[in-house]
């Protein structure tokens, strides 16, 4: 189970639509949450693989490098 409260704009788009199309809000929620959960892992995985380069708690290696050891070039 998950409650999530909203902008009140968005709220009132969202029951709009839902409205709208027959479907419901937590139908929409749903498939928003689907679609971009990925993205959102992804991006805290960068963003987390940044942090320790810039700390120094791991190294980068060029692209041809990388491309090479998986032999892809």
């Amino acid at each position: 189970m998950l409650a999530i409260r909203l902008p009140t704009k968005i709220e009132k788009r969202l029951a709009s639509l839902a409205k709208k199309t027959g479907r419901t809000k937590t139908f929409y929620a749903r498939e928003a949450i689907l679609e971009h959960i990925d993205d959102q892992e992804d991006l805290y995985l960068a963003e987390r693989r940044l942090a320790n380069l810039e700390a120094g708690r791991s190294s980068a290696i060029p692209l041809d490098e990388a491309l090479r050891q998986r032999g892809l070039l």
